[in-house]
């Protein structure tokens, strides 16, 4: 027979737990009022690892069902200005070569980053919306121009190719060094330009949103070089499943239709196999100085960091359809943790793809 004193305490170190499990925050938004914001996670394999004969056409099937999903904000797995301003001025923690150099848009803009972001703000702000008129053609030039002093390549692209053929020349803070460096992005395998930029030129966007955030997970260690011996040595003996996964998208990544590749790379049991690959190996490893785990903790702050991001980009807009560009293992904690926020459905990238 369990005394009424000992039924006590153990109850009240019971509340807590109970408590605890007890809280649902999915479901604090039940009772909203207005639209729910509609966000896809589009996994995506790296396009830089693309053989040489990969042909950007080869998207095409891919950016017309994502068109017809029609998103308003559209982000990337790169790194903001903001981020990239921040560590130039901390060389000594990050590097010197964290972001590329943005110095020809300066020389070209006259602008450095903070200002640049600041003016290509304030462009936005009072851009033309279609319904009353259109940008004109110098309007798009200085917005590239302040978008490539803002470590913000991409954008920069997006309102490249919405200019006329004919208005893809110098002026009004477009140089000919940056137009060159426009005209080279169109060749380069990255699906922030080939998918992101693309689709949101052809959907009359502005810009698109960089996401990344690499701050968090850079991992102060002793010895990098025995910390990278002990990630991979974890991984090693976990990889079968994904090996077999990674053989079959090397074979789609040799179609003229890469559809099919999204189509395989978004499934469910794929995803599973690659969120367990990367981190399931890394917590069961061991380690006397528990490198491994240390990674995933790594791995988690960036994918936080990013999630949190996204999120900020649809912040004053409740109800917007967002699409998140990402590598396919960052793809199961985006949709797991974004679907955990206020407002906000995650829409299913196989449903999309078919």
């Amino acid at each position: 027979m369990v005394k009424w004193g000992n039924w006590t305490l153990l109850a009240s170190v019971m509340m807590p737990v109970l408590a605890q499990a007890q809280i649902d925050l999915t479901v604090l938004d039940r009772d909203m009022t207005g639209p729910r914001a509609q966000v896809l996670v589009l996994g995506t394999v790296h396009l830089n690892s693309m053989p040489a004969s990969f042909n950007p056409a080869s998207l095409d099937g891919v950016l017309d069902k994502l068109a017809k999903f029609k998103p308003e904000i559209i982000t990337i797995e790169t790194e903001s200005g903001e981020e990239c301003d921040m560590v130039a001025r901390h060389v000594a923690r990050y590097g010197a070569d964290y972001c590329a150099s943005v110095e020809a848009a300066r020389l070209a803009t006259g602008l450095d980053a903070p200002a640049a972001m600041a003016e290509a703000d304030k462009m936005l702000k009072a851009w033309p919306q279609q319904s009353t008129a259109t940008a004109t053609a110098a309007q798009r030039r200085r917005l590239a121009a302040l978008f490539m002093a803002s470590y913000d390549t991409a954008s920069a692209y997006v309102q490249w190719l919405q200019l006329p053929e004919a208005e893809r020349r110098a002026g009004d803070g477009l140089s000919d060094v940056l137009i060159a460096q426009l005209t080279k992005i169109a060749k380069r395998n990255n699906e922030s330009y080939q998918i992101a930029a693309r689709l949101a030129a052809r959907l009359g966007l502005q810009r698109v949103h960089a996401v990344d955030n690499h701050t968090g997970d850079r991992i102060d260690v002793a010895d990098i070089k025995a910390f990278v011996r002990s990630i991979e040595s974890a991984w090693a003996g976990g990889n079968t499943a994904l090996n077999v996964r990674k053989k079959r998208e090397d074979e789609l990544m040799l179609a003229t239709d890469f559809l099919p590749l999204y189509r395989y790379v978004n499934e469910p049991e794929g995803l599973r196999i690659y969120a367990e690959a990367n981190v399931v190996p890394a917590m069961r490893a061991k380690s006397p100085e528990a490198y491994p785990q240390m990674w995933v903790a790594g791995w988690e702050i960036r994918n936080m960091r990013m999630v949190a991001n996204i999120r900020e980009t649809f912040r004053e807009r409740p109800g917007a359809r967002v699409l998140s560009v990402v590598g396919i293992s960052h793809k199961p904690w985006f949709d797991s943790w974004l679907g955990q926020t206020q407002g906000v459905d995650i829409v299913n990238a196989t449903d999309v793809l078919k």
